[in-house]
């Protein structure tokens, strides 16, 4: 191996299972999927935006696959979160890794709106977190706008606490 960010190979998503949920590694043949779950102007509320078309889908799942950036500084992990017992798909979970003297780990979750309020959001990351800290990460990281206050519980949950910094009208949580 040679010296340098690419030279260390990064966590490769790996099936999860939560008490309700199956978290499985994201692939470009869930873009179709994924597409009609993620189809809700709701969603772009404190982000902005517009729900992706499958084929926006498939072009950024087919980059994601890679499992890390062009460049090898970054790591990234990606799930589809499904209803254990319908298989349904809910929503997604995704870490992009990085080393800063240990791995971080900057967590996003999304679930549909028709499925918000049940907690999902918090088990997919809560889940996604326990195997990250099982894969050496050491540090988490979320950007969560100040007005989501479902967002903003399912960071505290992680045990994450919001910072002064802002970035891009977020507010940077930690742990």
């Amino acid at each position: 191996m040679t010296d340098g960010a690419e030279s260390e190979a990064w966590p490769i998503a790996e099936l999860i299972e939560t008490a309700r949920l199956r978290l499985e590694p994201l692939h470009v043949e869930h873009a179709a999927e994924m597409a009609t779950v993620l189809d809700d102007e709701r969603l772009h509320e404190f982000t902005g935006g517009r729900p992706a078309t499958a084929a926006e889908l498939r072009s950024r799942y087919a980059r994601l696959a890679a499992g890390r950036s062009p460049d090898g500084t970054q790591g990234w992990l990606n799930w589809v979160v499904r209803d254990r017992g319908s298989g349904v798909a809910l929503g997604t979970v995704q870490a992009t890794l990085w080393r800063n003297g240990s791995l971080t780990a900057e967590l996003a979750w999304v679930i549909a709106a028709t499925y918000q309020g049940q907690g999902y959001a918090k088990e997919a990351a809560a889940g996604m977190v326990g195997w990250l800290l099982g894969h050496g990460v050491l540090g988490l990281v979320a950007h969560v706008h100040p007005d989501h206050v479902a967002s903003g519980r399912v960071a505290r949950g992680l045990g994450l606490r919001p910072t002064e910094v802002i970035e891009d009208g977020e507010v940077r949580w930690v742990r």
